[in-house]
């Protein structure tokens, strides 16, 4: 079977306190989340492209269902300021912890670098 685009379609990063992930994230990345109750979620939407191959995601609060792991899946965000240095700097900034600094990956796929959030998951940032 031939893809189209991206296999990932969402993801849900796990909070404790969303008013403190929210400002560690937009923090981090310089952009705005936007924040929604949903039924008995409280969800924080990471900004996405409409029409856009790829996937787009959110913080999510619900202690019956969600808990933060620094020990589960790894997801990777681009670092849009093309050095993943930037980003990283900017978590350890808003409280956030490096885990593992930047690294080459390969001269053909970039850089990477893992961090621990506010919440305590394990997040990586990937930039060519």
């Amino acid at each position: 079977m031939e893809i189209s685009h991206n296999v990932v379609g969402w993801f849900e990063i796990p909070v404790t306190d969303m008013d403190r992930a929210v400002r560690f994230y937009e923090s981090v990345f310089a952009f705005s989340l936007t924040r929604a109750k949903m039924g008995p979620l409280d969800m924080a939407w990471f900004p996405a492209v409409e029409n856009s191959i790829g996937s787009g995601g959110s913080l999510v609060y619900n202690p019956k269902n969600y808990r933060p792991s620094a020990d589960g899946m790894l997801i990777y965000f681009t670092a849009f300021s093309g050095d993943v240095c930037v980003e990283l700097g900017r978590a350890e900034a808003a409280g956030g912890k490096v885990l593992m600094p930047k690294k080459l990956i390969s001269h053909e796929i970039g850089y990477m670098a893992i961090f621990l959030d506010s919440e305590g998951n394990r997040v990586a940032l990937h930039a060519h």
